[in-house]
């Protein structure tokens, strides 16, 4: 059977869909996912420091020079548009289908396309405030500013990311409280090699699992449907 055509009975047949996507959800808006062949983490060898490290507290705090530098390099996607599967998944909400979309992502897409459960697991570029007196600033602040972002006050303004070394947000505790309550359970556009995020999976009570990714996963023997095909090629078809 077509894996789309069986992927459009499940969706039918359901009432409680929770979407769980990673990066690869808004690589056809042209943003770099991360462990992709050519992700950010492949492209960046000739760094003196790892992204993992450029993208971490650590770095954050010792080093706000390069934090900012790389980060105001590689994660601005203020101008980037949603894709055929951000619009799709309104489309689903519309239908009172999808409940809740949990991200990885934190490039605002989801809100862009105009949906309105969106559960950001790593933050939001959109959001961003200062270290030492909490004022909030808007989104394009640290991206045209030179050098380390400075409050008011003298405090280090920092985007309102989840970085390496840091704890996740509510929205964890939100996600789980979701798809434990799901009836079908959409993965797409992650590796699912990320911990904590990736063990939201383990929190799944039903039956209909489906995984959507090019590369493999350590889930896919979970799945009632794998499909390893670019996204836009199965969200395009989709009713």
């Amino acid at each position: 059977m077509d894996e789309v055509k069986e992927l459009q009975k499940l969706i039918d047949e359901a009432n409680n869909i929770v979407f769980f996507g990673g990066a690869g959800v808004s690589t056809e808006s042209g943003i770099k996912d991360f462990r992709g062949k050519d992700g950010l983490y492949k492209t960046s060898n000739d760094l003196s420091y790892p992204p993992e490290y450029l993208l971490s507290h650590s770095c954050l705090v010792n080093k706000p020079h390069l934090f900012f530098d790389y980060y105001r390099n590689n994660m601005n996607c203020l101008l980037n548009k949603p894709n055929i599967t951000h619009k799709y998944l309104k489309h689903l909400e519309d239908t009172n289908k999808l409940k809740a979309i949990v991200t990885q992502n934190i490039d605002g897409l989801h809100q862009k396309a105009g949906s309105k459960c969106v559960l950001e697991l790593h933050g939001t570029i959109y959001k961003n405030y200062c270290m030492q007196c909490l004022k909030e600033y808007p989104e394009d602040y640290i991206f045209n500013s030179q050098g380390i972002p400075t409050c008011e006050c003298g405090g280090i303004v920092r985007p309102d990311v989840v970085l390496y070394g840091e704890s996740l947000p509510v929205a964890f505790t939100e996600a789980i409280s979701a798809i434990s309550t799901a009836d079908l359970l959409i993965v797409a556009g992650t590796s699912l090699t990320v911990e904590p995020a990736s063990s939201l999976i383990s929190y799944f009570r039903g039956d209909n699992i489906v995984i959507i990714n090019e590369d493999k996963t350590p889930y896919d023997k979970v799945a009632k449907i794998l499909i390893n095909k670019p996204l836009k090629d199965i969200f395009s078809r989709l009713k």
